[in-house]
């Protein structure tokens, strides 16, 4: 583990079997909490982690998550039958998906197909009673005068929610300002289907920048250099994608997602081309451009359609 802050280590969750692609956060306090609990495929590994770190069976308090994507809660069910006393923490509009994960599952395979096991896993109910569902401004107690803020901040996915430890100043921000991993550099954003939407996405950063955090860590991966530097590029990124779209819509009234992934393809940085192909291809499925296409694509319908109405 890697202490990023006073009481706060990182941990990677080796998503199917890969290093730094997306983290988790122990957090210290008389009822410790971890952040993010991985892909169920992350489950033995973060379960490794917690061991070494001296985290008990009984130990763990709180498992919370800043969604409810396969990557960020897909071992909740797992972690919750190893940890028998930690209660989850989720967004309230996720809860449900927690609770009978059926639906969210279906929707996974029809989107990875034969990736999903391999890659992901799939995620194992957690009990109604174990559920702790969560708005805008909930705070988790940890003791001794540690607590967690949960920060409503929609436009990645509706069920979003970042994570501020107040005590350090730390903002544990999920994907709500994109990605940017390690061996890469480059920051993209995440703008998936069926939730994205700019205005709302755009407004979270700027919450984000209003409650001046002295850190700013993203699930993929690890703390940035400077918060508000950051989340103002994020914020640039966003709507420089979404205009390349406009764009192609804009030549072509057939065009579609391939499309705006192809234009996407040829505007925007890549990973550069001397790194390893398996890693240009970890980048490629965890955020790629042909799903950031079709998340914007179903944003820019959803916008014409309120627009004719």
């Amino acid at each position: 583990m890697l202490e990023i802050a006073p009481g706060i280590r990182q941990l990677d969750t080796l998503l199917g079997g890969m290093e730094q692609m997306t983290a988790g956060f122990l957090i210290d306090g008389d009822q410790p909490a971890l952040v993010e609990t991985g892909s169920q495929t992350s489950a033995p590994a973060v379960m490794d982690a917690l061991e070494a770190a001296g985290v008990g069976a009984d130990d763990l308090r709180w498992l919370i998550v800043t969604h409810i994507h396969l990557d960020h809660a897909g071992a909740v069910g797992d972690l919750a039958a190893a940890y028998p006393r930690a209660k989850v923490v989720v967004h309230e509009r996720g809860v449900r998906h927690l609770a009978d994960p059926s639906r969210l599952i279906d929707s996974a395979a029809r989107v990875y197909g034969r990736l999903l096991d391999g890659l992901y896993g799939r995620m194992l109910p957690v009990s109604e009673d174990r559920l702790v569902s969560v708005g805008d401004g909930h705070r988790v107690d940890l003791g001794g005068d540690r607590h967690l803020v949960m920060v409503d901040s929609p436009g990645h996915a509706k069920h979003h929610h970042a994570v501020l430890d107040e005590a350090t100043g730390t903002l544990l921000v999920g994907d709500a300002a994109g990605v940017q991993l390690p061996d890469i550099g480059v920051l993209r954003p995440a703008t998936p289907p069926p939730d994205f939407d700019l205005e709302q996405a755009v407004a979270s950063l700027h919450r984000f920048a209003e409650l001046r955090p002295e850190r700013l860590v993203l699930t993929h991966y690890g703390p940035v250099a400077d918060a508000q530097a950051t989340l103002a590029e994020a914020e640039e990124m966003l709507h420089r994608w979404v205009a390349v779209a406009e764009d192609v819509f804009a030549k072509s009234a057939q065009a579609g997602v391939d499309d705006v992934a192809a234009a996407f393809a040829d505007v925007f940085a890549q990973p550069p081309e001397q790194l390893p192909e398996p890693v240009r291809q970890r980048f490629e499925v965890l955020n790629g451009v042909h799903s950031n296409a079709a998340g914007i694509v179903r944003y820019l319908s959803r916008r014409q359609a309120r627009a004719a109405e």
